[in-house]
C-alpha cells in the first residue's frame, strides 16, 4: 500500500502492466459493466452544460435515453452515473467505422469545442477509486480490470513493460494533480528496485 496525502494507492497500481488494446476489446468498457460510469459532482453540471454540444456526436438511440432517462441518473450502489441503453452501452458512446465503441463527450473535447475531456472514472479505468466509509477525506485508489475483457490489455502492458499507473498518466494528473503524480512515479521506482 502506497499512502500520499489522504490517498491510498494499492500496490497493484505501480506493479500491474497495463495498455488498452482497442483493436481487440473494441471499447467494452464501455458497455460491460453494472452502471453508466460513475459521475462527481461537477461533471453533472459538465453535462448539463455542455450537453447541446455533445448531443450533435451521440446517436439517436443515446438523444432518446437521455430524453427519457435525464443526462445522469442515481444508482443505489455507484451514486450519481451517466445512463446506459439497455442497461448496457453507455449513452453518450457510440461505434467508430471500426465497430470500436468512443465517447461523444471525449470526441467534442478533441474537436475544441468543450473543455472537459470525459468523466474521470472512464479516464482513469481499470483504476477505481473509492471514498473511506469512516473518514470522508481518504482515498482508496485499487486497480481492478476486467477479468476477461482486458485481458489483451494485461498482455500489452507485459509485452510493453508499461504499468498501469504510467499508461493512466494523464488521468492521475488530472485527478490528482502532477506533484502526486511525480511522487507516485519516485515511490513505484523506488519499490522496484528495492524488490529485484
Amino acid at each position: 500500500m502506497i499512502v500520499i496525502d489522504q490517498v491510498l494507492i494499492s500496490d497493484e497500481v505501480v506493479q500491474e502492466q497495463f495498455v488498452c488494446d482497442l483493436n481487440k476489446c473494441k471499447g467494452g468498457c464501455c458497455e460491460d459493466g453494472d452502471a453508466g460510469a460513475p459521475l462527481q459532482h461537477e461533471e453533472m453540471e459538465h453535462l448539463i452544460n455542455y450537453y447541446d454540444i455533445v448531443e450533435e456526436y451521440m446517436t439517436e438511440e443515446g438523444k432518446a435515453e437521455i430524453k427519457k432517462q435525464g443526462k445522469y441518473v442515481y444508482d443505489p450502489y455507484f451514486g450519481w452515473v451517466t445512463p446506459t441503453i439497455n442497461g448496457a452501452i453507455c449513452a453518450y458512446a457510440f461505434r467508430d467505422e471500426n465497430n470500436i465503441i468512443k465517447c461523444a463527450i471525449e470526441k467534442a473535447y478533441l474537436e475544441g469545442r468543450v473543455s472537459w475531456k470525459k468523466p474521470i472514472s472512464c479516464h482513469l479505468f481499470p483504476i477505481k477509486i473509492s471514498k473511506s466509509t469512516v473518514d470522508e477525506d481518504l482515498e482508496y485508489v485499487n486497480y481492478e480490470p476486467r477479468e476477461d475483457l482486458c485481458k489483451a490489455a494485461c498482455r500489452l502492458g507485459k509485452q510493453l513493460k508499461v504499468p498501469a499507473y504510467v499508461f493512466l498518466k494523464e488521468a492521475l494528473i488530472r485527478k490528482y494533480g502532477e506533484d502526486f503524480y511525480n511522487t507516485l512515479d519516485a515511490t513505484a521506482k523506488y519499490m522496484a528496485e528495492n524488490n529485484e
